[in-house]
């Protein structure tokens, strides 16, 4: 156990760049600002040889690969010594399960180390009630921290009327494809809406497809490029709802970042989103059932007419919040290692 009330906890990010996603930004400062806690981001050398007495995994595959073969056999070495030092030390291990499954990664001998990792793991911390964890490792729910302060700093949009989104990453599971071709069969109730998709594609030809679709409805507009974060909260701000189609969705983030810049939601219904319903308020999530259709999107833009005069109650998000709950984390993560040794 450490001394006095102070923990060292190393997290697997570095110094976060420009282009870091914004969780990693804002977490980085909570964990920094948090009293009885040492923050340190992740550097190679403290984590072999330095004194700590946590490891904090987030993505553990991003230390792990590598894009030159000189580069995979680098950090091949690095995770190989790492594993070593982490069975031979009481250092306590903590996952953030962003996600549901494993990462897929190319070789056998990283998926070993992740399920090393998370076999290895002495507290989970999850986004949300419905991530599931293995039966006997003490966990807890951290929610993801709301983005009110991180869009501050960007001039205010006023939303179009009559007008929805999608924002953020453009890929396959999303159904960007479907939401297309719904909105193109609202012509008869909602001819004087429009709709705006932002974001960029993960492959050319998902691009092509996508303006394909939209060219022969005036009413639909795409912007088929990388966001900054401007960008992001400007394309978001500029319509009167978002509309987030994905055919499986257990945390997003796009979904928080519209709540938290007062834009209302239209989401698939599962367990995390109807308990996001519940914590924000009336109003500000709507849900709609199986596929997507036409009449959901109807009833949506109708919804986005008649919002709460109040925002999205986010208040249990605040990053004060969220830090000091890491800080319980791995005072509870390093008792279970202990308990272990």
């Amino acid at each position: 156990m450490p001394t006095g009330d102070s923990l060292r906890v190393m997290q697997s990010f570095g110094a976060p760049r420009l282009t870091s996603n914004p969780y990693i930004h804002m977490l980085d400062a909570a964990l920094d600002s948090e009293p009885g806690l040492e923050h340190l981001r992740f550097d190679r050398r403290t984590a072999l040889l330095g004194r700590y007495d946590v490891l904090h995994f987030h993505w553990p595959e991003t230390l792990f690969g590598g894009a030159t073969p000189v580069k995979r056999v680098a950090r091949r070495l690095f995770g190989t010594v790492l594993v070593a030092r982490l069975r031979l030390t009481g250092v306590a291990i903590v996952r953030t399960l962003h996600n549901v499954e494993l990462p897929d990664v190319d070789s056998r001998w990283e998926r070993f180390v992740l399920r090393w990792i998370d076999r290895r793991a002495d507290f989970h911390i999850r986004l949300n009630d419905s991530t599931p964890v293995r039966p006997g490792i003490p966990s807890a729910v951290i929610p993801h921290g709301h983005y009110r302060d991180w869009f501050a700093r960007f001039e205010t949009v006023p939303a179009a009327p009559r007008s929805l989104g999608f924002v953020g990453l453009v890929r396959r599971y999303k159904g960007v494809e479907a939401l297309i071709e719904r909105f193109r069969e609202t012509a008869s109730r909602l001819g004087d809406w429009t709709l705006r998709v932002s974001g960029n594609p993960s492959t050319p030809q998902l691009a092509d497809e996508i303006r394909e679709l939209a060219s022969p409805d005036d009413r639909i507009s795409v912007d088929l490029r990388y966001l900054s974060e401007d960008d992001f909260a400007r394309a978001v701000m500029s319509v009167s709802g978002i509309v987030l189609p994905y055919r499986f969705m257990h945390n997003s983030g796009t979904a928080l970042a519209a709540l938290s810049l007062d834009r209302p939601v239209l989401v698939p219904r599962n367990d995390v989103n109807e308990a996001l319903a519940l914590e924000v308020g009336d109003g500000w999530v709507t849900m709609f059932e199986g596929d997507l259709t036409a009449d959901a999107l109807a009833a949506f833009a109708e919804a986005t007419n008649a919002l709460p005069a109040t925002g999205p109650d986010l208040d249990d998000r605040g990053w004060s919040l969220v830090g000091a709950r890491h800080r319980e984390a791995y005072a509870r993560a390093v008792r279970s290692r202990r308990g272990h040794a």
